[in-house]
C-alpha cells in the first residue's frame, strides 16, 4: 500500500505560461482599481494548490489601494475639494470553491472553518455548476451587495478570476441567465480543455436591477510552478484536474500519481476497487494494477497482449469523469468506528488532493471529535502552506528557462548600452 508522508519523486513541472495569461497579468491592476467585487474560483479538489500567490499580492495591493482612496475621497468631500479620482465603498471578495460534487461532503464544514481560523479576510463559498440553488445563492450574494452600496454605486463591477479550467466562463453563463429576464443567449464558450478564454471578455451585465456587470477573465498560471518535489507534486495535480495543457506531461506519470493518492485517500478501500475485477486487493504498484484493470475492460492487443497505454488512459478519463465522485461519497472514520479499535490504531486518510492525515486513537483522549480531529491537520496544513509559499515568493524562484530568458535580456540591455555610449562618442 501507498504510505502517508511517502511521496514519490514525480517529472519536473513544466513551463506553461502563454502570452495571454502574462498580458492579464500585467492588465490586472488597472482593471482591479475598477472592481468592487472579485470572484475568485478555486477547484475544490485542490484547494492550495489552486492558491495563486500572485494574484494574493494583487489582492493585498486592491485592499490597499481601494482604503486609500477611500480616505482621500473623504477628506475631499469634507473640504469640498474636487474628487480623487474613481471611487466605490465597495471592496469585496468571494473565494468559490468550485466543484463541490467532487470533494466528501464530511471535509466542507472543518475545510471552511479551518481557512476561517487561518485566513479570516476571505468569504468563503462551496458550489456545484450542476446544482441551481449553489448558482443562486452566488447571484443572490453579488444583488445584495449592489443594494447594499445603490446610493453611492450606482452599478457593480464585478471581475471573475482563477486558474484555468476551474468554471470561469461556466459560472459567468449560468449568472447571466439567471439575472436577466427572458432567453438569454450563451454569452461565453466554455471546454474542458484550459486556455480556451484567452482575452479579457467585453462587460456582461449579470442583473437589470439593480446593475451589475462582470468580466470574465483568462485563467492566471503561475509562471513557475516551483523546485524540488513541491513543485513537482504541483504540476502533477494541476495536469490530472485539467488544469494545465493536456500532452505536457506522461500519461504513466499521471496514472502513477492517481494510484498513490487513491490509495492515500482511502486505503482499505480505495474508490479504484470498483474497476478492477473482483476480489483484487489493493495494490501501489502501477505495473499490477494497469494489468488487472486491461484484463477487467478486455483491452487486448494483437496476439492477446494487454494494451496498457490505453488502460492508462481510460483510468484518467474514468476518474475525472467518475472517479471523482466515487471518492466524494466515501465515508470518513467515526468516533465510534475508531472507540473498537486498538489504542495504537491509526486513522489514516485525506479530503480531496491537497489534505492527508494521521489521526492515533490515544488523540481521542483530547475529548475531540473526528470532525474536530481533522479541521485540525488541515489547520496545520493550511498554515504550513501559505507560510513556503510565502517563503517561495520572497526567493522569487524562477524556472531554468525564465532565468535564461532574463539572462538573455540583461546581456542585450548591455549591448544596447554599449552601442548608445559609443554613438555619443562619435558625435
Amino acid at each position: 500500500m501507498a504510505q502517508l508522508g511517502v511521496v514519490p519523486r514525480w517529472p519536473a513541472p513544466p513551463s506553461w505560461y502563454p502570452g495571454h495569461m502574462k498580458q492579464f497579468t500585467r492588465m490586472l491592476p488597472a482593471l482591479l482599481s475598477k472592481t468592487d467585487v472579485v470572484l475568485e474560483l478555486r477547484d475544490s479538489r485542490l484547494p492550495l494548490t489552486s492558491v495563486n500567490p500572485t494574484f494574493e499580492d494583487a489582492m493585498r495591493k486592491w485592499r490597499f489601494d481601494r482604503q486609500r482612496f477611500s480616505d482621500s475621497f473623504q477628506i475631499a468631500l469634507r473640504e469640498r475639494a474636487p474628487s480623487p479620482g474613481y471611487f466605490s465603498p465597495v471592496c469585496k471578495r468571494i473565494v468559490v470553491m468550485t466543484k463541490r460534487d467532487l470533494v466528501p461532503d464530511w471535509g466542507i464544514e472543518p475545510f471552511r472553518r479551518a481557512m476561517a481560523n487561518v485566513l479570516p479576510d476571505q468569504e468563503l463559498v462551496f458550489a456545484s455548476w450542476k446544482n441551481p440553488k449553489d448558482i443562486k445563492h452566488l447571484h443572490k450574494m453579488i444583488v445584495n451587495i449592489a443594494k447594499e452600496h445603490a446610493e453611492l454605486a450606482p452599478e457593480l463591477n464585478v471581475l471573475v478570476v482563477g486558474m484555468p479550467n476551474v468554471g470561469k466562463s461556466t459560472l459567468l453563463n449560468a449568472l447571466r441567465n439567471m439575472g436577466i429576464r427572458g432567453p438569454t443567449p450563451k454569452a461565453l464558450r466554455t471546454s474542458a480543455h484550459p486556455g480556451l478564454t484567452r482575452v479579457l471578455s467585453t462587460r456582461l451585465k449579470l442583473s437589470q436591477d439593480p446593475l451589475v456587470y462582470s468580466f470574465d477573465s483568462p485563467g492566471i498560471m503561475l509562471p513557475f510552478l516551483g523546485k524540488g518535489e513541491l513543485g513537482a507534486e504541483r504540476g502533477i495535480k494541476l495536469a490530472l484536474i485539467a488544469g494545465i495543457r493536456e500532452g505536457l506531461y506522461d500519461e504513466e506519470a499521471l496514472a502513477s500519481y492517481l494510484l498513490f493518492r487513491l490509495n492515500l485517500l482511502n486505503p482499505s478501500s480505495p474508490a479504484y476497487l470498483s474497476i478492477l475485477p473482483p476480489r483484487t486487493p489493493p495494490t501501489d504498484d502501477l505495473t499490477t494494477f494497469i494489468d488487472s484493470l486491461a484484463q477487467r475492460l478486455g483491452m487486448l492487443r494483437r496476439g492477446g497482449e494487454r494494451d496498457h497505454a490505453r488502460a492508462i488512459r481510460w483510468f484518467i478519463h474514468w476518474w475525472r469523469e467518475k472517479g471523482c465522485i466515487e471518492s466524494a461519497v466515501a465515508p470518513t472514520a467515526t468516533t465510534s468506528t475508531m472507540a473498537i479499535l486498538p489504542p495504537t490504531a491509526e486513522q489514516v486518510g485525506g479530503w480531496g488532493f491537497d489534505f492527508a492525515w494521521r489521526i492515533r486513537r490515544g488523540e481521542r483522549t483530547m475529548g475531540l471529535s473526528t470532525e474536530q480531529l481533522i479541521q485540525m491537520e488541515m489547520e496545520r496544513t493550511i498554515s504550513a502552506y501559505m507560510q513556503l509559499a510565502d517563503v517561495e515568493r520572497e526567493a522569487g524562484e524562477v524556472s531554468v528557462t525564465q532565468e535564461k530568458k532574463r539572462a538573455k535580456a540583461a546581456l542585450q540591455a548591455k549591448r544596447a548600452s554599449r552601442l548608445k555610449a559609443r554613438s555619443k562618442e562619435r558625435f
